[in-house]
């Protein structure tokens, strides 16, 4: 039987493995792509302002790439591991708020309204959509007599499915305005910039403190409404609270790489597998692991069509399908 302090050891195995492998994906995603670039070139365009074309492509495009890759990967599983805790539903990712579809909407319909509009300024088009998403998921969730696990996830279903339907049309019907949109639509990180950094960085950083100290709320709200209550937890009021985090989380991921899926999902149920179902550990886990898998995914996905780019979303789907199949295969227990 495993003590105590052998458990925290496993632990703190588990966080500098998953570091260690997050570092060497970044190495990775620094060094490779259409131009290979040895690592004495990649640390040297650390220190130097010299306008070299391998410098250059260092500073300016992958290095701010990577960055985003991190924080979006974190920022996704936080917001997945928060949903799945706060819905008891093991299914349940941002995607089931209406965060994705509703930024998506937004983003096409502003460059259909709006043909020369500016892509920093598409960024808070889908950042307003994520939130009008998940505030119409909650709003149709609470009706008739508050809010449930099982109200919440029929309501984000029913407006992503709807809004999805919607999204479709628009660029069924308007292919031509809408073709600058078809590559985000997918999901990529590639193109970023340091003005995406620059736009995602506060909002990132401000979710992943408030889910770190809401972390201990979250243990709570996953082991029942009940059991909560008794607790003495206002599951109402933490539930809208914690929501409107996923929509900070996730719409901010949203607006800057497009709807990247299966991030959220698969995430917090390796997490909680490796680390157990104690929130203080799976939300930070939870963080490195996402920006693990989508640092990885986007280095993986430069050689789809290479030397051609491809949507990191792409190489998420591939991998994030199966399991979603296994995870329904059994009948949506909780991991």
């Amino acid at each position: 039987m495993e003590t105590k302090s052998t458990t925290m050891r496993k632990k703190v195995i588990l966080f500098i493995v998953t570091m260690l492998l997050l570092f060497l994906s970044i190495l990775a995603s620094l060094r490779v792509g259409a131009a290979s670039i040895d690592f004495g070139t990649i640390f040297q365009s650390f220190f130097s302002d010299q306008t070299i074309k391998d410098y250059l492509i260092i500073q300016d495009l992958r290095l701010p790439r990577t960055l985003i890759a991190i924080i979006i990967g974190a920022s996704l599983a936080i917001a997945g591991a928060i949903m799945q805790a706060i819905t008891l539903n093991p299914l349940a990712s941002p995607q089931i708020f209406g965060v994705n579809a509703g930024a998506s909407l937004v983003v096409v319909v502003g460059t259909i309204i709006l043909p020369s509009i500016s892509p920093s300024a598409l960024v808070y088009f889908a950042f307003l959509g994520a939130v009008l998403g998940g505030s119409t998921v909650y709003y149709m969730a609470s009706a008739g007599g508050g809010t449930s696990p099982i109200k919440l996830a029929l309501a984000g279903i029913t407006v992503h499915l709807f809004l999805s339907a919607i999204i479709e049309g628009l660029i069924l019907f308007h292919e031509d305005s809408t073709e600058s949109v078809l590559f985000w639509l997918a999901g990529a990180v590639d193109g970023a910039s340091w003005g995406d950094v620059q736009v995602i960085w506060p909002w990132a950083t401000a979710g992943i403190v408030i889910a770190v100290i809401s972390a201990r709320q979250l243990t709570i709200l996953g082991l029942g409404d009940d059991m909560a209550k008794g607790l003495g937890q206002n599951v109402v009021v933490i539930r809208l609270l914690l929501s409107l985090l996923v929509v900070l989380l996730a719409g901010a991921s949203v607006a800057v790489a497009g709807p990247i899926g299966f991030v959220g999902l698969i995430i917090p149920h390796i997490a909680r597998k490796l680390v157990g179902i104690d929130y203080r550990v799976i939300i930070p886990f939870s963080g490195l692991l996402g920006s693990l898998l989508l640092v990885s995914a986007d280095v993986l996905s430069r050689f789809i069509a290479f030397p051609s780019e491809s949507p990191v979303g792409i190489v998420t789907a591939l991998i994030g399908a199966p399991y979603f199949l296994y995870l329904a295969r059994k009948g949506g227990k909780r991991s």
